[in-house]
């Protein structure tokens, strides 16, 4: 009998299983949790003929190693990254056909933050909840990988693309995000909300798949004290006591006191995931209709 898994030979400084995550618990205190870069993790998937919903791997800057117990093919995506198999160069962004027990390793981000492993047949650890995804706020889901471990791979449900390499967005040299003001602008001066707008910031090393931090002018309150908890969406900009907006991604919390300054658009969400430490971030205020 086939062995469908993977063995973690290198899990790197954080990889995580992901898929498109749990929503709909909120209300139970759960995230959504899934992959920060859902477009590339989607094209992943569907170059080696996975269904949009299969559970891939997410590394974080550095990649990871890892050895297939059957032959299996598989794509790499989202961070450009060095890709090889058995130490020969192998295509990223494409599919690639690798052997039984050959080792296949995702190198270090040339630029971005972070890669997507997709393998025929999905990562098939035990759902959760609906989803296969690693919530690092909750705990829910499978632990980040580990060196030594062993993920079960589901069969292949569908024949991998033919295509040389798959185009894909650049990372971000300069981070804009659309942002619909409020609820809770009014908290804050009107000069707080002209250097919201207007004064570029930049990405904080602190950043994570719970907020993205920023670097820049304090933001002052026009209201002291502080809210009652209240509910927390994907996308908030909160702006804690020391007045640096953070932008909550996919194991944000469901609640928080912090009074939310505006609220990303979703469609320019997946560029957070790949904004590297530095890199100079803009909020730009639209229209809630905005498309």
């Amino acid at each position: 009998m086939t062995d469908r898994a993977l063995a973690v030979v290198r899990a790197g400084a954080l990889t995580t299983v992901q898929d498109r995550g749990r929503p709909g618990h909120a209300h139970l205190g759960v995230p959504r949790s899934g992959a920060l870069d859902a477009p590339a993790a989607a094209l992943m998937n569907r170059l080696v003929g996975n269904p949009p919903e299969a559970a891939l791997l997410e590394t974080t800057l550095d990649g990871c190693d890892l050895r297939p117990r059957s032959a299996v093919t598989l794509a790499v995506g989202g961070a450009p990254c060095p890709v090889s198999v058995d130490g020969r160069p192998a295509a990223w962004g494409a599919p690639v056909h690798v052997p039984a027990g050959a080792l296949l390793s995702v190198g270090t981000a040339v630029s971005g933050v972070r890669a997507y492993v997709a393998v025929s047949g999905g990562v098939a650890v035990e759902p959760v909840l609906g989803s296969r995804s690693t919530d690092l706020l909750s705990g829910l889901g499978p632990p980040p990988l580990a060196n030594g471990m062993v993920l079960p791979l589901g069969r292949p449900s569908g024949h991998h693309a033919r295509v040389d390499v798959a185009a894909q967005p650049a990372p971000p040299t300069e981070l804009v995000l659309r942002v619909m003001l409020g609820p809770r602008d009014d908290w804050f001066t009107a000069t707080a909300l002209r250097t919201f707008t207007t004064h570029t910031y930049r990405v904080s090393s602190a950043s994570n798949r719970i907020g993205l931090r920023t670097q820049g002018p304090a933001l002052e309150r026009a209201t002291g004290g502080e809210l009652p908890s209240e509910g927390m969406v994907l996308g908030a900009v909160q702006v804690p006591p020391d007045g640096s907006p953070v932008v909550f991604l996919a194991d944000h919390p469901t609640t928080g006191g912090y009074p939310v300054i505006a609220v990303v658009h979703p469609k320019d969400l997946p560029k957070t995931a790949q904004a590297t430490p530095g890199t100079p971030l803009r909020f730009t205020p639209v229209h809630p209709r905005t498309p």
